[in-house]
C-alpha cells in the first residue's frame, strides 16, 4: 500500500535523515576525522571519474584538489552567501545555478541547504554538509571537499571570488545525490527550487499568462519564493544560442527582483534577470547605463539599480520580458495563494505509487482499454474556501530518482493526471466509467518533466485524481502531493484485500451425473488405480489432455507445480490425491475460470491481457491491491503484458488456496493472524 502522509503547513522543521552508507552523520564523521588527524574522503562519492561522468572518459589533465591546494586562504562563504558567487563552469546545469541564485535571496531557506557550521579555520576535516529535499523528506548529504580541477582552477561551478568554495561544494552534494556530475546535465530551474525548499511549484507560460502575471511574480518574491525564466528552443542548435539582445535560448534564469518605478509620471513595470554565467546580459531597454534610467529619480535609480558592472545581472521592461521569456517557473515555499491578496494556510495529503508494466502503467486516456488500470486517488473537496463557492486545490505529480536511473539508460518519462467526478461507491473504477464520463480538470499537458503541477477550483464534491505517464507499460514511480485551503481527506482507491469465497456445492451423486461428468468419470477411472483416486501426474495428465481439446484457448500445460496446488486446494481428507468427487468439485470451479478467461480474451487469442486481471479475480470472488496485482503482473504476464490461461489457472488456485488457508487460521475474522515460523512454512508450503 502507497505511503501517504497529511501534512499541514511547512515541512522545514524535521529533523534530515543521514545518506552515507554507512549510517554515521557529519558530525560523528568530522569527529572521527579530527581525532584521527586526517582529511575525509568520501567512500560514497570518490574523487574518481564515475562521480563525474557515467557516459564518456573523463579527460587526463583534470585534478580533484581541495580548496587549500587551490589557494592559500580559503573561505566556506565570503561575507554573506549572495547571486553574484555562482558562475557556470563547464557543466549543462545552469537551470540549477539559477536555483541557487534565487535560493541566496531567500536567507532562512539558504541557511538550511547550506549549514553554516562549517569552514577551513575551525575543526577543518575536509567534510562539509547539505541538505536536499527528496521525496517529502529532508536528506543530509555530506561531502569530502576535493574538487575537479584543471591547472589548479575549479572547471565545475565556482564562485567571482577565487577563495570562495560554498557553491561549488553545494554543485557537489547535489551531484553526489543523484548519482554524478553528468545526472545535472539539463533541467528545470523547478526542480532544484523544489530540492532546496521543499515547496511546490507553477509554471506559467508568458505569451498566455493571465493578466495580473505581474502582480504575481511581484507577490511571490515579497513571500519569498523562488523563481526563473527561460527561452524556448526550436532545435536542439539553438541551445545556448545568443540572440541579437544579449539573451541566451535555452538557458535558465533567475529571477531576483519585481518593482515599478516612475518615468515622467507613469508607473513602468520592470524585472531583474539574473544570467548565472555572471555575465552576459541584455542589452535592449533598461539594461545597465542605458538612458532610460536617466528619466528616473536618482534616489529611487539608484535603490534599484545599485550597480550596473557586468555580472550577469539585468534590467528589462514586464513587456520585453513577456516578448523574449517564454516561461516563468515560480516555487512557492509554502503553497500559499499568489493569486490572492490574503495569505492562506493549506492542507497537504502526499501519496506515493507506481506505474508497474503489466498491472498500474495504463498509459493516458488515449489508451482507454488500460487507462482505469492507473492508480486511482479520491479526493473529498468537503468545505468551499473562505468567502467563495468553490475550493481552491493545487495538485502536483511527481516522479522519482529519474537523475539517478540516467546511467541506467533512463530518462525523465512523459507524465500528467486527470481528475474526474467520482461516484459514491469506494471501488476502483473500471473502463466503462472513464468510458463514458469526461474529465472534469487535468494537468495543462503531458510532458518529459519531474514535475507536472496545476492550479484548480471545483466546486465541493468527490473526485477521482489519475496520475499516469503517457504511453502504457511505462514504468516510474511518483509521488502526488494535493494542497488545498481546507481539509479535503484523500485515499488511495482498490487497497482491499479480501477474498469472498463460499463453500462449493456438494457434487451430485452418480446416478445425476450429467454426460460431461459421466465422460470425465471414465476417463478418471482409466487413471486411477485400486484407491479409486488419482496422484500428482495423473491429475497432470488428465487436465492436460482436456484442456488440450479447447481450441479456444492458449495452453501450453500445466506444471507439475500447479497440479499440487489444485490437490492441496481441493484434497479435504488430505491424503496427497483426488478422489472424483472431489475432482469434479474442482471441475466446477474451473469452468467458472474457463468462463472468466474466454470472456476478458477480447481478441479471441487465447490470451487475456494482465491489465484485466483485477477484475477477473474480482468476479471469482477475490480483491486484490495494486501492490499484489503488480507483483502477479510480472509474475504470470508475457512480454506483451498478456497471460495465457495456464498461468492464469495456476495464479488463480494459488490465490485461493492462499486466501482459505489464510482464513482457516484466521479464527476472529479480523484480517489478521499471529503465526512462529514452523506454523509459516507449513502454510506457505502447502500453497
Amino acid at each position: 500500500m502507497p505511503l501517504q502522509s497529511t501534512l499541514s503547513g511547512r515541512s522545514s522543521g524535521s529533523k534530515a535523515v543521514d545518506t552515507q552508507n554507512d549510517g554515521k552523520s557529519f558530525e560523528q564523521l568530522r569527529q572521527e576525522c579530527l581525532q584521527r588527524g586526517v582529511l575525509f574522503e568520501d567512500p560514497d562519492f570518490p574523487a574518481t571519474g564515475s562521480s563525474l561522468f557515467f557516459s564518456q572518459s573523463v579527460p587526463v589533465n583534470i585534478e580533484w584538489k581541495r580548496p587549500k591546494e587551490i589557494c592559500q586562504n580559503p573561505k566556506f562563504i565570503v561575507g554573506d552567501a549572495n547571486r553574484t558567487d555562482i558562475c557556470q563552469g563547464q557543466l549543462g546545469d545552469c537551470w540549477l545555478l539559477a536555483a541557487i541564485a534565487s535560493l541566496t535571496m531567500k536567507k532562512d531557506a539558504l541557511a538550511r541547504v547550506v549549514p553554516h557550521d562549517q569552514d577551513f579555520d575551525h575543526r577543518y576535516a575536509g567534510i562539509f554538509h547539505f541538505q536536499f529535499w527528496k521525496h517529502n523528506q529532508w536528506l543530509d548529504v555530506v561531502v569530502d571537499d576535493k574538487l575537479p580541477a584543471v591547472r589548479n582552477q575549479l572547471i565545475m561551478l565556482h564562485s567571482a571570488s577565487n577563495n570562495e568554495f560554498w557553491s561549488a561544494l553545494l554543485e557537489k552534494a547535489y551531484a553526489k545525490m543523484h548519482g554524478s556530475y553528468e545526472s545535472l546535465k539539463g533541467g528545470s530551474t523547478m526542480e532544484a527550487m523544489e530540492d532546496f525548499t521543499g515547496g511546490v511549484g507553477e509554471v506559467y507560460e508568458t505569451k498566455k499568462s493571465p493578466n495580473n502575471l505581474f502582480a504575481i511574480m511581484k507577490k511571490a518574491l515579497d513571500r519569498g519564493s523562488m523563481m526563473g525564466c527561460s527561452i524556448n528552443t526550436s532545435s536542439s542548435a539553438e541551445s545556448e544560442a545568443r540572440t541579437a539582445s544579449g539573451l541566451v535560448k535555452g538557458h535558465a534564469y533567475s529571477i531576483t527582483g519585481v518593482e515599478e518605478v516612475t518615468v515622467r509620471g507613469q508607473k513602468v513595470k520592470l524585472v531583474r534577470v539574473r544570467n548565472p554565467w555572471g555575465q552576459v546580459e541584455w542589452n535592449g531597454p533598461w539594461s545597465d547605463n542605458s538612458r532610460e534610467w536617466n528619466y528616473v529619480d536618482t534616489a529611487e535609480k539608484n535603490r534599484i539599480l545599485q550597480k550596473s558592472t557586468e555580472d550577469g545581472e539585468f534590467w528589462m521592461e514586464f513587456e520585453d520580458f513577456k516578448a523574449n521569456y517564454d516561461k516563468v517557473e515560480i516555487c512557492n515555499m509554502t503553497p500559499d495563494s499568489l493569486t490572492d491578496d490574503t495569505k492562506r494556510h493549506w492542507e497537504v495529503s502526499m501519496f506515493e505509487g507506481n506505474w508497474i508494466r503489466g498491472s498500474t502503467a495504463g498509459g493516458c486516456r488515449n489508451f482507454i482499454d488500460t487507462f482505469w488500470t492507473n492508480p486511482q486517488f479520491k479526493l473529498q473537496l468537503q468545505d468551499a474556501d473562505d468567502d467563495d463557492d468553490v475550493c481552491s486545490v493545487v495538485i502536483a505529480l511527481m516522479q522519482k530518482n529519474r537523475r539517478q536511473l540516467r546511467k541506467e539508460g533512463f530518462d525523465m518519462e512523459t507524465i500528467g493526471f486527470a481528475v474526474y467526478q467520482a461516484p459514491n461507491d469506494e471501488d476502483q473504477q473500471g473502463k466503462d466509467f472513464f468510458r463514458y464520463n469526461a474529465s472534469k480538470a487535468r494537468s495543462h499537458t503531458y510532458i518529459n518533466m519531474r514535475e507536472v503541477s496545476e492550479r484548480f477550483t471545483l466546486p465541493p464534491g468527490n473526485y477521482l485524481l489519475i496520475p499516469t505517464t503517457f504511453q502504457p507499460h511505462h514504468e516510474a514511480d511518483f509521488i502526488v502531493r494535493i494542497f488545498s485551503e481546507k481539509a479535503a481527506p484523500a485515499i488511495e482507491m482498490g487497497t482491499k484485500v479480501d477474498a469472498d469465497l463460499p463453500d462449493p456445492p456438494m457434487p451430485s451423486d452418480p446416478e445425476d451425473e450429467t454426460e460431461e461428468e459421466k465422460g470425465l468419470r471414465r476417463l478418471f477411472e482409466q487413471l486411477a488405480g485400486d484407491d479409486e483416486a488419482i496422484c500428482v501426474r495423473e491429475l497432470q495428465q488428465m487436465l492436460n489432455g482436456v484442456l488440450s481439446r479447447r481450441k479456444e484457448i492458449k495452453f501450453d500445460g500445466l506444471s507439475l507445480s500447479t497440479c499440487h496446488s489444485i490437490i492441496n486446494l481441493m484434497d479435504v481428507d488430505n491424503t496427497g490425491k483426488l478422489e472424483f468427487q472431489e475432482f469434479k468439485v474442482f471441475w466446477e470451479k474451473m469452468k467458472k475460470w474457463i468462463m472468466l478467461f474466454l470472456s476478458f480474451d477480447t481478441d479471441r487469442s487465447g490470451k487475456m491481457s494482465s491489465y484485466e486481471l483485477r477484475i477477473a479475480l474480482k468476479a471469482a470472488g477475490m480483491n486484490l491491491d495494486n501492490k499484489l496485482l503488480q507483483l502477479v503482473g510480472l509474475r504470470f504476464a508475457d512480454e506483451n503484458y498478456d497471460i495465457d490461461f495456464d498461468d492464469y489457472l495456476t495464479c488463480i488456485v494459488r490465490l485461493e488456496n492462499m486466501f482459505r488457508a489464510f482464513q482457516a487460521v484466521d479464527e476472529f475474522k479480523r484480517g489478521r493472524v499471529r503465526m512462529n515460523m514452523m506454523q509459516f512454512l507449513m502454510l506457505s508450503m502447502n500453497v
